[in-house]
């Protein structure tokens, strides 16, 4: 069986980056930019507020859509690269409820719609890195995780936070497997979490996130190996005790739980020195940390080969 691969499609299916900003441009124009949170939910466009890149975003030529949407990994929808996409499409996103619950001062089940009132939504253009080696560069849609940890007021003694993703069976044909065990969690440090760089993320594109790339909810933590950032987020909980992340507990020899991006530790099966960016021939130098050197602050002082 043939099976179709990001570097298979043809350019008449990519979007070019000035046609998503024209269109960004042209629905801000249209003074629909108040209606972002509600235009996530409901699957229309999404306005971004930025009109040119700002001070998080890379430099670097945004991944066409069609290769952001069409390569993934998410193993809730199967364990290939076309697998989300394939199997993605009947998820349910919407309603969708979010518990923020654990060590906080004001825990509370949000409907997605209301958790998104009253933070400032910003379009940021971040690098994203796969532990296997390839790489992207996404318009994301959404507003710093840390805003809404603010929200909850968290006591002193919650040093890390844990996100779920949904346990569906029924929708997600890979949780019939037990290739990991589920539901999907992972975890940040507070101060991980609390830097301006992670974000809590609704769109891509200018546009609700498909569910392949994790709808309705996900967090980007953009220093970090993809698997990371959580998708279809259930659950944030705020906890004392570092969170057992699912890779690491899957296979710890391979998979730490802080996971940075650093080209100098190898993967047990393949080196991480360099990346394949999605859409291009050849291949780059690793950046540490992705390039984000403004987190290095976080890890003054560790062993990032011994915290890997």
């Amino acid at each position: 069986m043939w099976v179709r691969h990001a570097t298979d499609i043809p350019s008449s299916e990519i979007t070019p980056e000035s046609v998503y900003r024209n269109r960004r441009e042209f629905i801000k124009a249209a003074g629909l930019l108040a209606s972002a949170s509600v235009a996530a939910i409901s699957g229309a466009p999404i306005v971004s507020e930025a009109a040119q890149r700002g001070r998080f975003d890379t430099t670097e030529t945004v991944t066409p859509y069609a290769y952001a949407t069409s390569y993934n990994n998410y193993y809730e929808f199967g364990t290939d690269k076309e697998d989300p996409a394939a199997y993605a499409v009947n998820f349910k996103s919407k309603p969708w409820k979010v518990s923020v619950e654990g060590l906080v001062k004001k825990p509370a089940v949000y409907d997605l719609e209301d958790l998104i009132k009253g933070f400032e939504v910003e379009d940021r253009i971040y690098r994203m890195r796969c532990v296997e080696g390839w790489s992207i560069v996404v318009p994301w849609v959404g507003f710093s995780l840390s805003e809404l940890i603010k929200r909850a007021e968290p006591l002193g003694k919650a040093k890390y936070v844990e996100f779920t993703t949904i346990y569906a069976p029924k929708d997600m044909p890979g949780q019939r497997r037990d290739v990991l065990e589920w539901p999907y969690v992972e975890g940040l440090r507070m101060d991980e979490a609390m830097h301006p760089l992670a974000l809590l993320c609704f769109g891509m594109y200018g546009e609700a996130l498909p569910n392949q790339d994790g709808a309705p909810l996900r967090i980007v933590v953009p220093w970090k190996y993809g698997f990371k950032s959580a998708k279809a987020i259930v659950r944030i909980r705020f906890v004392k005790d570092q969170p057992t992340n699912t890779w690491n507990k899957s296979s710890p020899q391979e998979y730490g739980f802080y996971s940075n991006v650093n080209p100098q530790v190898d993967h047990p099966r393949w080196s991480q020195k360099t990346e394949r960016r999605l859409g291009e021939f050849g291949k780059r130098p690793t950046l540490m940390f992705n390039g984000y050197d403004q987190v290095a602050s976080l890890y003054s002082g560790m062993d990032l080969k011994k915290n890997y």
